[in-house]
């Protein structure tokens, strides 16, 4: 089995979501969900959490002692330092044959999904060079010039009858180092869409998806 080691950066700051990393959902601190998540995924090798906020440094050393954790050096702090600088850097900490990048803002992610993933990109490695995952959309979109995308206004295709568009979600990412450096980008050039279930894919980007968030979650948990 090929060693995986899964990343998640997490800014101290964040500038539409204030302290959203260590903020409490659904009782617990938003990091935590995705940290639970990928410790029961059993193609994961090791953890490695990226940061520079200290609540979240301090509550991985309580409680997830196993998590490697790795302190954002002041260098990669700026908010418009691109991610894949910080993953260069990272990926460079310890040695594996496939990076697996997450977020804690997906915390609505399942165990099952992401290793369902990770066994597709295996069996289809090296025809496929990387994984991201996707959303499927079935809806009438239309670009800023006002011209139709995936549909011809003058047929009146049911929705479910349109051909499917993909909404690259953020949820995860799956590359090797090699392919990283070479491109400077966590896409090979020959990645594969791993679909998900839009339930999963909630990303909190503003304060509504974390209430959204939230709700799902208390939902999935039976919390009242």
């Amino acid at each position: 089995m090929p060693t995986i080691a899964a990343l998640v950066p997490m800014r101290h700051n964040s500038q539409r979501v204030p302290g959203k990393n260590y903020r409490a959902l659904a009782e617990k601190p938003l990091y935590e969900h995705i940290i639970e998540v990928l410790l029961a995924v059993p193609e994961i090798s090791t953890i490695m959490v990226d940061t520079d906020s200290e609540p979240v440094m301090a509550g991985l050393r309580r409680d997830f002692p196993q998590v490697q954790l790795i302190e954002r050096p002041e260098n990669l702090r700026a908010p418009e330092i691109p991610m894949n600088e910080i993953l260069a850097y990272d990926t460079a900490q310890l040695e594996a044959d496939f990076y697996l990048q997450t977020h804690s803002t997906n915390p609505l992610l399942r165990p099952e999904t992401l290793s369902r993933g990770i066994q597709k990109f295996l069996q289809q490695y090296p025809a496929y060079d990387s994984m991201f995952s996707v959303t499927r959309l079935q809806t009438r979109l239309w670009d800023q010039l006002t011209r139709p995308i995936n549909h011809n206004p003058a047929i009146l295709l049911q929705t479910q009858d349109l051909p499917p568009v993909y909404e690259e979600n953020s949820c995860f990412y799956m590359f090797t180092r090699q392919n990283l450096l070479t491109r400077r980008n966590r896409m090979g050039l020959r990645p594969l869409m791993v679909e998900i279930p839009r339930m999963e894919a909630v990303d909190i980007d503003e304060e509504a998806d974390f209430q959204i968030a939230d709700l799902l979650m208390r939902r999935r948990l039976g919390l009242s």
